[in-house]
């Protein structure tokens, strides 16, 4: 997709972290942009912060895990715009507990948002990006996607399934020779709140008072990986050039690929696994 300027380009988690870099990412290229969140107040902001940079923007909110909800979406955009040109499939949780104490509602939960969502993403989305003649859909995986990491089980599970769906599907659209192109985001650290979004919207979490994630070593590492991470809008800008440059892998740490051909190496050589 070599034009963004008067495209539509969806993108949920889109009020926050990465999803805001990618709609400023788009905003900057001339794009109308739908920007769908679960968080309303984010939402109201960054609606703002586009009508004054003059940006034809609506919001919507969805839960992502609800195949009415993602459908409604389309709909809502379908009825302003007329059409799709980009899917962004980046809303996304992760709670840091070992698998052997996840609780299976949390399971439940983080494979619905983060696996579902996008497989619901694409199946209503691609019909209307193909009824379009051209476009683009990405998701946000994770470097967790191509290693599992500890005390991620869940989070892993699912975004290793993210990077299956959008390989699977690259290599079915790059078949027939479509004109809609596919691409999976695999971040490492990146300074958002997705943390503290987890902890806001984890179902078991709802109807009790917001307060602080409970501390320990665990979280602490991760948090303190995050807000020393690249930030969200360079995120942003890395998946507008990857998309424009029809790039499948948009890794932010590239560097961090090598401990992926580590594993390949111990795979093959003698079948243990590495740390991760």
């Amino acid at each position: 997709m070599q034009d963004f300027s008067g495209k539509v380009a969806v993108v949920t988690g889109g009020a926050s972290g990465i999803g805001l870099g990618m709609v400023r990412a788009f905003a900057q290229r001339g794009m109308k942009l739908v920007v769908a969140d679960l968080d309303d107040a984010a939402l109201a902001a960054t609606l703002a912060e586009l009508s004054n940079n003059n940006i034809e923007a609506i919001g919507h909110r969805c839960n992502v895990a609800k195949l009415d909800e993602v459908e409604a979406l389309a709909a809502v955009t379908m009825e302003r715009f007329g059409q799709v040109n980009v899917l962004c499939n980046n809303a996304g949780v992760g709670i840091p507990t070992p698998a052997s104490r996840f609780k299976l509602d949390d399971w439940q939960w983080i494979i619905d948002v983060d696996l579902w969502g996008p497989i619901y993403g694409v199946k209503t989305f691609l019909p209307l990006i193909e009824e379009a003649g051209e476009g683009h859909i990405n998701s946000t995986s994770s470097m967790a996607g191509l290693i599992s990491t500890a005390t991620l089980s869940a989070y892993s599970v699912a975004k290793h399934g993210v990077v299956a769906l959008m390989s699977a599907l690259e290599r079915e659209l790059r078949a027939k020779k479509s004109p809609i192109t596919a691409s999976v985001l695999c971040p490492g650290p990146i300074n958002t709140n997705i943390s503290q979004h987890s902890v806001d919207y984890r179902p078991s979490h709802q109807d009790k008072p917001r307060r602080p994630p409970k501390e320990n070593k665990t979280t602490a590492s991760i948090q303190a990986s995050l807000e020393a991470g690249m930030q969200p809008d360079e995120v942003g800008e890395l998946v507008a050039n990857a998309i424009k440059a029809n790039k499948f892998w948009i890794l932010t740490h590239p560097h961090w690929a090598k401990g992926v051909q580590k594993q390949l190496d111990a795979l093959r050589d003698d079948q243990t696994l590495t740390r991760g």
